[in-house]
């Protein structure tokens, strides 16, 4: 018999917890299926288990088994038998109100034994700073709050929706749009498993020599081939396909076309995106032109926590991805693989020359090429990129990496994300850093999340100096910066991420540049280096109807959404510039 409740205005529905067994239903272990996402709930009292267990039941029942325990006793001996089964845990749901342990307490421990899971902690309402919520949500402690009462539609659904995507998506072999066979060390394997990740698109790795790929080879008629091939879901066969063949294949466009448009803007990380949403949403007709794929440097982070208006932090891929749909959306022509290797003006206005010889024309430009990551120089590790050594990358290949020792050199925020998100798949992740210290150059809150998570091991004071391995990277070897002692350890993946450089060789003497490559704009132009009466305008070039915008610029602030603000109004002075002097 179920009864009625009202919480926060919506009557609902509840009826008695389940019995509290963790045994999965029929067939789930026979071999017959998959066995299904758990979502586990816990709180001391009863009314809130049925009512959560009633509201979860309703949304999400057919696709994941709800397990709820009364009190936070019950609740560990529940996870503990569920970590000795094949059941995945995706999502914990802990009351903070228990007596003996509270919410955060029982996170913590529940989290260790089910490091995949996402952690919401329910919490009566409270705004003032005292709430455990900030405390806990600074030291990486948990994923999200639900306030009590909640409106399952507004607040519950929304989170546990996103939190079974998103563990579907890291834990689950579902539907593949490709199928790639290649030689699992090479570096192309990397760049197309980059790729692949960062558009996004589903798909399936496996090494030549593995008996899949053997397999899926002779299937379609490549025996032996030694090239990356990818398979198409439709049965389309790529043998050793280029960028522009793989983009081509998912849909996207890598042509700009004979069209004279408004504003062309080249590069597409924060700054980039953001530009493009804001020109093609106020009608300038507008090309977006991207050497890889959307995302740039940010598009690599596995979780950005400042970003306004995401209070639980949002990972770099999504951030971007959605800036990249929301400014197709808006009419922008979006052009992928394509690289600008030349910018002039002409009498009609400026154009943009491509690799392979094409031009395009436009009336303005806002340069948003972003930054690189600084290259190590070190001649045997850089003959192993993708085969164990990456620049950035972390999110591309995680997987890549379960249950192996890997090493991240850097110490800045992008390092930090890298290693707490490498932590749930490898065995051990080493941080190598120049200084005495992270907190100079790493937020607090990341700090406190490293040396919380068992697995990351900082090393400061050390300079990594060489490397060593076949076909694959075998061991890193790093000099202590005091006592000039060297170490050789085992590493199956060295991640790299220690500074940027501007990309900006391309353009030749085109626009005015720094010392370091960064692109002077307004008034850090010199006297000497402006073309006309009037003054550049706040992000103009030494070339009149050019706009710098985001990292690449002379004197920007390297954040993602001070990068995306420069992209915005980069986008204003471009309408300026064409309302004057370019009618």
């Amino acid at each position: 018999m179920g009864t009625s409740t009202r919480r926060a205005g919506v009557r609902t529905r509840v009826r008695a917890p389940k019995s509290h067994d963790v045994k999965a239903p029929p067939g789930a272990h026979d071999g017959a299926t998959e066995p299904l996402p758990v979502i586990f709930v816990v709180s001391a009292d009863t009314s809130v288990v049925r009512a959560l267990d009633a509201d979860l039941s309703r949304r999400f029942a057919a696709d994941s088994r709800i397990v709820c325990a009364v009190g936070a006793e019950e609740g560990l001996a529940r996870v503990r038998a569920l970590a000795a089964r094949p059941d995945p845990v995706a999502l914990l749901i802990a009351d903070q109100r228990m007596p003996g342990l509270n919410g955060v307490e029982f996170l913590e421990r529940a989290h260790a034994l089910h490091p995949h899971a996402k952690r919401i902690l329910l919490m009566e309402r409270d705004y003032t700073t005292a709430n455990p919520i900030i405390s806990a949500m600074t030291h990486g402690q948990i994923d999200y709050h639900l306030a009590k009462p909640w409106a399952p539609e507004l607040g519950l659904y929304p989170a546990v929706t996103e939190f079974l995507a998103s563990w579907a998506s890291a834990n689950g072999d579902g539907f593949s749009l490709f199928r790639v066979v290649a030689p699992e060390n090479s570096r192309r394997a990397h760049e197309i498993r980059d790729l692949f990740t960062r558009f996004p698109m589903p798909y399936t790795f496996h090494a030549t020599d593995s008996d899949e790929g053997t397999a899926l080879l002779e299937e379609i008629g490549q025996t032996g081939c030694e090239v990356p091939v990818a398979v198409r879901h439709d049965g389309r066969v790529l043998v050793g396909p280029t960028d522009l063949d793989l983009v081509e294949a998912i849909g996207g466009e890598t042509r700009p076309g004979a069209e004279v448009y408004d504003v062309a803007i080249i590069g597409s990380g924060p700054a980039g995106l953001a530009a493009s949403v804001y020109a093609a949403s106020e009608g300038l007709e507008t090309l977006v032109v991207e050497r890889h794929v959307s995302g740039g440097q940010a598009g690599a982070s596995s979780r950005i926590r400042n970003v306004p208006g995401f209070t639980w932090g949002i990972s770099g891929h999504d951030l971007t991805y959605r800036a990249c749909e929301q400014a197709w959306l808006f009419g922008a022509k979006m052009i992928f693989a394509q690289e600008v290797s030349s910018l002039r003006a002409t009498r009609d206005g400026l154009a943009i020359g491509f690799g392979e010889g094409h031009e395009a024309t436009t009336r303005s430009v806002v340069l948003a090429t972003g930054v690189s990551w600084r290259r190590l120089g070190i001649p045997r590790l850089e003959s192993l990129i993708g085969a164990g050594v990456f620049y950035g990358a972390a999110g591309t290949e995680a997987r890549a990496m379960r249950g192996k020792h890997v090493a991240i050199v850097g110490a800045g925020n992008s390092a930090g994300q890298a290693a707490t998100h490498l932590a749930k798949h490898a065995a051990t992740v080493t941080l190598l850093v120049r200084g005495d210290s992270l907190s100079k150059s790493m937020s607090d809150y990341l700090v406190g999340e490293l040396r919380r998570t068992p697995n990351v091991f900082v090393r400061l004071g050390v300079d990594l100096v060489d490397g060593e391995g076949e076909e694959q990277l075998e061991t890193i070897v790093v000099r202590d910066r005091a006592s000039g002692e060297l170490e050789c350890i085992a590493s199956d993946g060295l991640f790299v991420m220690i500074g940027a450089e501007p990309r900006t060789d391309w353009l030749g003497d085109a626009v005015l540049r720094d010392e370091r490559g960064f692109i002077l704009t307004g008034a850090d132009l010199p006297a000497d280096g402006w073309p006309l009466d009037r003054p550049p305008l706040l992000f103009e070039t030494s070339l009149p109807g050019v706009f710098a915008a985001g990292d690449v610029r002379h004197g920007s602030v390297k954040r993602i959404t001070t990068a995306m603000g420069e992209g915005a109004t980069a986008i204003q002075l471009v309408h300026q510039y064409l309302d004057t002097d370019a009618s």
